[in-house]
């Protein structure tokens, strides 16, 4: 490893540090993941000829140059997705949406509304994304728990359920839709095998910190509270349509990418669009009501209401991230493992899992796609134990720190939930689930499916 390439990777694990005491520090975590971007980037352009051979003087500019714009086009296509999302799902929220769910899922009890999240979270992450289900659930939990000692603890449990749901399902992350558009796993055998070790990973979590709970909840909709009469300008039906076309048009997106190829921003895009049209037309036609509430709920109102920080971090970390990926470290990190762990698909993945709750699990699945031939029959072939390990241990393996996660990112910018909090009071009870539910695939494929020779 050359002297460049060490300094980038220690400018890169300060940074990170830096990220991690963001509590301690009380440095946005977002400005210190923009710095270690620029930093590492910055870097790299030092001597990008001993990362891109065969190149040299302007057309080594070029293809360097050529080499970030193509690392920011994958980046912005999950930065756009993301303020979609969070619009989608801020307009309905606004707009009386996620009433009817509050009414399903609200519960005096504690642990019973814990366990209906927890469910809840697991199933629609399989069919939403984990990023689109946790800004939905965290909407959902404001109008539930008033306490933010206690909503912190479910929060995290949004952050496990989901990123457990995506794990055995070909469209719940985009880890799984990475190898299963390359082939290596299909999508019966996905849901065949890693759907019960997806289940444990996230229920022995939520028995752990339901013993965190105790009581009922207070009443958030008692007389004294502040109740969602401010003005509910739109009807019943209105309020249904919004929901529907909202997280409906959520549903729709793997839908949409599949028929039409396109990536799956754009199919955010879509429902955006259609969302600000129909609440628009809504509330056009309430006269008496437009200028003096409805304007307050207008799309072009409720963009100033997206969290940015959390937009630039992600922006700072995924690119921070490129740069490794870009000088080759995660491919030797990958590589390492393969030696270290000759035959063990278990340890290489499980690593592989722990790894992905400290840089972005999407490089290193993706690093594993181009290190690791697929074959004709064994485990490393379609629907192998390593293909399939690697879909589940990449997606929950994130679980751990909280930015180990889209899910987990975009959680602790909403709920200001701190890396030191959730590392001492959650991360171990996550490590758990996800080791219970690699053993449950163990036993799985040990005693009940057969192998491929």
């Amino acid at each position: 490893m050359s002297t460049l390439t060490i300094a980038i990777v220690v400018v890169f694990c300060v940074g990170y540090l830096f990220i991690a005491l963001e509590s301690v520090t009380k440095v946005n975590k977002a400005a210190v993941a923009l710095l270690m971007f620029v930093v590492c980037w910055t870097l790299f352009m030092i001597d990008p000829g001993s990362y891109l051979p065969g190149f040299s003087g302007q057309e080594l500019i070029n293809k360097a140059g050529t080499a970030i714009t193509e690392h920011l086009g994958d980046t912005s296509t999950t930065l756009f997705f993301l303020m979609g999302a969070m619009t989608i799902v801020e307009i309905v929220d606004q707009n009386g949406g996620f009433n009817w769910v509050r009414g399903v899922m609200k519960s005096k009890g504690k642990r019973t509304l814990l366990w209906r999240i927890a469910f809840l979270t697991f199933f629609l992450s399989a069919i939403l994304d984990n990023l689109t289900t946790s800004i939905v659930m965290i909407m959902i939990l404001r109008k539930l728990v008033k306490e933010h000692k206690d909503r912190i603890i479910y929060a995290s449990l949004v952050i496990i359920a989901a990123n457990s749901g995506g794990a055995f399902s070909p469209i719940g992350d985009v880890t799984t839709i990475m190898l299963w558009n390359k082939g290596v796993i299909t999508a019966l055998g996905v849901l065949s095998e890693i759907t019960i070790p997806s289940i444990v990973s996230m229920v022995i979590p939520a028995f752990i910190l339901q013993y965190s709970l105790h009581g009922d909840l207070d009443d958030i909709d008692s007389p004294d509270a502040p109740v969602e009469t401010e003005e509910q300008e739109l009807g019943h039906r209105q309020r249904a349509a919004v929901f529907c076309i909202g997280v409906g048009g959520l549903m729709f997106v793997p839908v949409f990418k599949g028929i039409t190829g396109l990536p799956p921003f754009v199919g955010i895009m879509l429902v955006l669009s259609v969302l600000w049209i129909t609440t628009e037309l809504f509330y056009r036609n309430l006269s008496t009501s437009y200028e003096t509430h409805g304007t307050k709920k207008r799309v072009v109102n409720l963009l100033h209401r997206i969290d940015m920080s959390t937009i630039l971090f992600f922006l700072g970390i995924l690119m921070a991230v490129a740069s490794l990926e870009q000088t080759g470290v995660l491919t030797s990190i990958g590589k390492g493992l393969n030696v270290a762990f000759d035959g063990n698909h278990y340890a290489v993945t499980g690593i592989i899992g722990v790894l992905s709750s400290i840089v972005d699990n999407v490089p290193l699945v993706a690093g594993c796609m181009g290190m690791y031939p697929v074959a004709p029959t064994g485990d490393m072939a379609v629907d192998g134990i390593f293909w399939q390990l690697l879909a589940y241990c990449a997606g929950v393996g994130g679980s751990m720190l909280i930015i180990g996660s889209a899910a987990g990112v975009v959680v602790m910018g909403l709920e200001k939930i701190t890396f030191g909090w959730y590392m001492k009071h959650v991360s171990w009870i996550a490590a758990l689930g996800y080791l219970g539910g690699i053993f449950c695939y163990w036993i799985i494929r040990t005693f009940i499916m057969v192998t491929p020779a």
